[in-house]
């Protein structure tokens, strides 16, 4: 099979490999769709990843095409998305179903081959199933869209809120969309790529800026009537990003940070008194909830994708397959043409 590996950093190289046996509890799984996420750029070629060889690719569906020892085989053949987090299922936090916070865990992509391939070896834990007629390719974002609903069920939003949304790439738009299905009244978008903005305009999204051109927080204090976020989200990893968030927060407002950052961090002095005397909350949110009782975060994403409650295809911005998808990595970092969502499809 081929893969498209990362060798070191900078340098991704295809190869050819056996396809994998799975062992006991084990699936093979034949990638359908596969996502480049945001963190998977700086990966290639700024901080590089826990070891070299590594395949990438973490948001992914696909079909079932053989199993290991102790799996019913009535399931080869069926439709797939993969909770990408392997837990050690032996920690305090594992045996509380908090996989998210597993201090022993292995990840596909990151800390062992992932889905930039033809096939896939998976645990049988790790397997949402799809209803027959789902879209593999739409199911391929089922990752990114868990991450976002964590992230506005840890925002605790209440009815007629308004949310603000630093980033407005695949998973910051997602966001917004999860916003307006749990009540928010007004939800604000604000990037530096005009690219972005015009995208989000062209998606229907009425409050966007471009904070570059415009300062974010007096605009969203005009459109609030001076009360500003009452939920704000930090989803750009970077200074500027969190000092607006916290700036563009109301009186007893919430933040959640959820942008990995890829330098360090600075708040201002200006930033940081303002925020104290608003008695505003901060807390910080990763990843998703996986298979926990009440709310399993995967599979209610999944459904909402499913019935449409949750539009996703309209994010994916270009689909190519495996032999072009080293390209799209050096589109992206180059800035070459606009990228949403850039998907690798397998026929």
């Amino acid at each position: 099979m081929e893969v498209l590996a990362l060798t070191a950093l900078g340098q991704l190289e295809y190869q050819d490999r056996s396809i994998p046996n799975p062992n006991a509890q084990e699936v093979l799984v034949k990638i359908k769709a596969a996502g480049i996420c945001g963190s998977d750029i700086p990966r290639t070629f700024t901080t590089g990843a826990y070891h070299f060889p590594l395949v990438l690719g973490h948001e992914f569906s696909g079909v079932i095409e053989k199993v290991g020892d102790g799996v019913d085989s009535s399931i080869i053949g069926k439709k797939v998305a993969i909770f990408p987090l392997i837990p050690c299922n032996k920690c305090t936090f594992c045996a509380e179903k908090y996989y998210a916070r597993c201090t022993n865990y292995s990840y596909f992509g990151s800390r062992r081959d992932g889905a930039f391939s033809e096939y896939v070896v998976v645990p049988t834990f790790n397997l949402i199933f799809l209803e027959d007629d789902a879209d593999v390719v739409a199911s391929a974002m089922i990752e990114p869209a868990a991450v976002a609903l964590h992230a506005i069920r840890n925002a605790h939003l209440d009815l007629n809120d308004n949310v603000v949304i630093y980033g407005a790439g695949p998973i910051g738009i997602m966001i917004a969309r999860w916003a307006y299905l749990y009540g928010a009244n007004k939800v604000f978008l604000i990037d530096i790529d005009q690219r972005k903005i015009d995208f989000c305009s062209s998606l229907g999204f009425k409050y966007v800026c471009n904070s570059k051109t415009e300062d974010p927080i007096k605009w969203i204090m005009e459109h609030t009537n001076g009360i500003g976020g009452n939920v704000c989200i930090e989803g750009t990893g970077f200074s500027d990003g969190i000092n607006n968030t916290l700036m563009s927060c109301a009186i007893m407002g919430k933040v959640i940070i959820l942008g990995n950052p890829h330098e360090n961090i600075t708040i201002t002095r200006k930033t940081y008194d303002s925020f104290m005397r608003k008695e505003a909350t901060l807390k910080g949110t990763f990843n998703s909830v996986y298979k926990k009782y009440p709310h399993d975060e995967w599979s209610e994403a999944a459904q909402a994708i499913y019935e449409g409650r949750l539009k996703v295809d309209d994010l994916i911005s270009h689909k190519v397959n495996l032999k072009k998808l080293k390209d799209m990595f050096y589109i992206i970092k180059e800035g070459k043409e606009f990228t949403c969502k850039v998907m690798c499809v397998n026929n």
